[in-house]
């Protein structure tokens, strides 16, 4: 039989993970853990609570193996002892799908010397594409007192704005800050929030450009996350593009894997291509849409290059990773005591073009010759 010590702490974790909150890392799961265990009493043994705990412990530190390597130091000795500051992870995503990505973070932030395992700690939160889950998921870092919270994406770096205006937040995301509302002006963001971005919801009208180059004469699709903060500006864009372009286009919206599903399968007899918009829940999925666009003979073009190497046809854009490694350089020049405030945020303007032509000529097409001088990268 559990004693009851024990079973509290289990109830806890399990209204953890009801309330969408997946992955923790162990600092606050398990002190607070340790903390229930030392009222058992001492004849149930050293044995009984370590075999209660190790489970969850273990598949907490699962996460921070995948997404930023190996950690040599439990982030609960940390916590426990203060003697390392802590970086929040909020993630829009889950880890298993935005892990490879947002992997650059501590590449930048060892820049600064600061590594994990030696001198600073992780604790990290996914919503699962649940964007409504964000403000929670904030509000709990913020309990934890992390030093900085590192915002993966425009839905997160919203949320934490909202919930903090002292903790220092830094951003990687694919929008324009100011459009949004994270900081008043690029060169002066003003408060507590900066961070890096690329331009990938102001090229979505070049994407449209590039498709119908590809299928001249084709109705075109836009496909968007109807819950994401980007969509009306990526749908007034692009709808603008087609418009001037003279491009029947059909607006198609997914919030979940089964929606993606559906239109994949019924967009090829309504258009002749489909423009990808900005958003988490595509980019969490590249190697999917991929296989998708050719399952279902739907040419298609997103903004990254992972994209075209997963079976994409084109995509046009910039980096996603060289944001996250910005935003680690950011993240550890204020662990060293600069002002979020005083940090211009980083816009990356470059943007690159990939063709795919094994991907093309499998859905039996032909890239002209002028597309295909313009890449930046053919993969055949």
């Amino acid at each position: 039989m559990v004693p009851a010590a024990i079973q509290e702490g289990m109830a806890s974790n399990e209204a953890i993970a009801a309330s969408g909150i997946r992955d923790l890392p162990p600092a606050a799961v398990a002190v607070s853990a340790r903390a229930r265990a030392s009222a058992v009493s001492c004849s149930l043994g050293k044995s009984a609570t370590l075999a209660a705990l190790t489970e969850g412990n273990m598949r907490r530190r699962e996460f921070i193996r995948l997404a930023f390597g190996a950690a040599a130091l439990s982030p609960m000795v940390a916590r426990a002892q203060q003697s390392e500051p802590i970086i929040g992870i909020l993630g829009s995503s889950t880890a298993d799908d935005y892990g490879p990505m947002i992997a650059a973070f501590p590449k930048g932030l060892n820049e600064t010397g600061y590594v994990e395992g030696k001198n600073v700690g992780f604790e990290s939160v996914w919503a699962d594409n649940h964007y409504d889950r964000l403000p929670v998921l904030a509000t709990r870092l913020i309990e934890r007192r992390v030093n900085i919270i590192m915002a993966a994406a425009t839905p997160s770096a919203l949320a934490a704005k909202s919930a903090t205006s002292t903790i220092p937040i830094v951003f990687a995301i694919g929008g324009d800050p100011v459009r949004t509302g994270l900081v008043g002006s690029l060169n002066n963001p003003g408060g507590n929030v900066t961070g890096a971005a690329h331009v990938n919801v102001d090229t979505a009208p070049k994407r449209l450009e590039l498709l119908r180059e590809l299928v001249p004469g084709r109705p075109l699709g836009l496909l968007t996350n109807p819950s994401s903060p980007l969509t009306l500006s990526v749908e007034g864009a692009v709808e603008a593009a087609a418009q001037a372009l003279d491009v029947k286009l059909t607006v198609f919206h997914a919030r979940n894997d089964d929606d993606i599903d559906s239109i994949f399968r019924d967009a090829p007899g309504l258009v002749g291509g489909m423009v990808i918009g900005t958003d988490v829940l595509f980019t969490s999925r590249l190697s999917a849409l991929g296989a998708k666009s050719l399952e279902h003979k739907l040419p298609t073009i997103y903004q990254y290059r992972d994209f075209v190497a997963a079976g994409g046809v084109m995509s046009y854009g910039g980096d996603i990773k060289n944001s996250y490694y910005h935003a680690g350089i950011y993240a550890g020049r204020i662990l060293n005591g600069e002002k979020p405030a005083n940090l211009a945020v980083q816009l990356s303007t470059k943007v690159e073009f990939f063709i795919n032509l094994k991907a093309a000529r499998a859905l039996g097409l032909e890239p002209p010759l002028a597309l295909v001088g313009r890449a930046d990268e053919v993969i055949e």
